[in-house]
């Protein structure tokens, strides 16, 4: 029992230690980069459809800079511009083609992104496109301390995109593009989706934890009625059920950030691949281990789950927030995306692809953000049972409730934040343990519900007492 105890901790620690609601960002906030006038945008994901001799091809991913005018949101607004390369190619001088209107394609290099747009405008050109000598994207800030005013926006493509555009170019193809910068739905279904999901997987999970508790509560009156107090001895400890205790609750949060900080350190492909193996979760297999830990692990009483929920609450901030101080990241947010291997993050989430996002991408939500408030809306189900609460005058119908909101403001925020990480313990924890809390000091059941968990099963003709108190 006590080996099946431990790999149930550990279980429990690894498929809750990433817990986060996630899009991904269309719009990148940098502090430390300055905003004066004129250079005071954010930082924005643009997508550059092209046409090869009026023919579609390949649409591109650029970002763009801190000057220049925003672009149009819709990509019927975007007006198809012909693309002509630089000449000199780092459009630090001014051109010796005669541009009128094009779109021009530069390197990055030998002078400030404000000089070769200054120089492009002064040229005629409609918008810049600076090609970045690496893969990945730079985000292109004012250098010097003067006010900025540049009319044409300026975006940066990374190098294979850039390179392709120029080949065809130098090979006497017309290029045209269209610049747009579409903007992500209120609410995406796969939102929808996964509400459903986590809502439903905590509502099976209670039902189940409920139904086994109430089971075994009768097979221990029953054992009170007709069996000696030997049987009742040996079969005490019996349950199959692994209750937390206030320390090991405080403890769970400490492992699971170690845990996440290795997952941090150590995130490369092979390792989520061994992680997708060891632990064959995701989907529906992950929903399923989700609704057996619920059922094998239990809270006991109030207090507990108060202690649990307010440490993962506190460690989901520090993990998404707080860590950015010390690792120049969040650490929850890398971890969760998999942006060190390569991979689409690791395996102990629930994702659904966003169906109807112009940028694509997924919804994702950690299994911590349903297996630790499921452990107290579990709760909630058994006492409701243990006591012979009705519904509507029970606490699981407001737990429930609870957790719906919670889960449903924490996919507002994500919304209002541009699909930047939000740590939905944030949101849920309030609204379940606030609502706990209320409902039960009104009830006058608070006492019982942080202490004892269970009402009294008085039982006239059999005394339980500890062994040590017998002898």
């Amino acid at each position: 029992m006590e080996i099946n105890r431990g790999v149930l901790i550990v279980v429990l620690i690894v498929v809750s230690s990433a817990g986060l609601g996630l899009a991904g960002d269309i719009v990148h906030q940098d502090d430390v980069a300055p905003k004066r006038p004129g250079c005071a945008n954010n930082f924005v994901l643009v997508k550059v459809p092209t046409w090869i001799n009026g023919l579609e091809d390949n649409e591109y991913v650029g970002v763009g800079a801190r000057f220049g005018p925003t672009l149009e949101s819709k990509e019927k607004h975007a007006n198809h511009t012909r693309l002509a390369l630089a000449d000199p190619p780092d459009c630090c001088s001014k051109p010796r083609n005669q541009l009128t209107g094009e779109v021009i394609l530069v390197h990055r290099g030998n002078c400030s992104f404000t000089m070769k747009a200054n120089v492009a405008e002064e040229a005629g050109a409609s918008a810049i496109l600076i090609i970045n000598n690496q893969t990945e994207l730079f985000k292109m800030v004012c250098e010097s301390d003067a006010d900025v005013d540049i009319k044409i926006p300026a975006l940066m493509l990374p190098q294979d995109a850039g390179s392709r555009l120029e080949k065809y170019i130098s090979n006497n193809t017309m290029v045209s593009v269209a610049l747009y910068s579409p903007k992500r739905p209120a609410v995406d279904i796969a939102e929808v989706f996964l509400w459903l999901m986590a809502v439903g997987t905590i509502l099976c999970a209670s039902y189940w934890s409920a139904w086994t508790a109430r089971e075994v509560a009768i097979e221990q009156d029953k054992l009170l009625k007709d069996a000696s107090e030997e049987i009742l001895e040996v079969g005490a400890g019996s349950s199959g059920f692994v209750d937390i205790n206030t320390m090991s609750a405080v403890l769970f949060v400490v492992a699971a950030s170690c845990f996440l900080v290795m997952l941090y350190k150590l995130m490369s492909f092979w390792f989520v691949e061994v992680l997708v193996v060891l632990f064959c979760i995701g989907g529906v297999e992950g929903i399923a281990l989700i609704i057996t830990v619920l059922q094998i692990v239990r809270v006991p009483n109030l207090k507990v789950g108060t202690v649990l929920l307010g440490c993962a609450f506190l460690y989901d901030i520090f993990w998404v927030f707080v860590s950015k101080w010390w690792f120049h990241e969040s650490v929850m947010i890398v971890v969760a995306r998999g942006d060190k291997s390569g991979e689409d993050g690791i395996p102990m989430l629930l994702k659904i692809p966003r169906i109807y996002d112009p940028w694509g991408g997924y919804s994702v939500i950690g299994f911590g953000d349903i297996i630790l408030p499921g452990l107290l809306v579990a709760f909630s189900l058994r006492y409701d049972w243990l006591t012979k609460k009705t519904l509507r005058v029970g606490y699981f119908i407001w737990a429930m409730t609870a957790y719906g909101l919670g889960l449903l403001v924490t996919y507002v925020a994500l919304n209002l934040m541009d699909g930047h990480g939000q740590p939905a313990l944030l949101y849920i924890v309030p609204f379940i343990l606030g609502t706990f809390i209320t409902l039960g000091k009104k009830r006058g059941d608070l006492k019982t519900l942080w202490t004892r968990g269970e009402p009294e099963r008085p039982c006239p003709h059999v005394q339980l007492q500890p062994l040590e108190q017998r002898e």
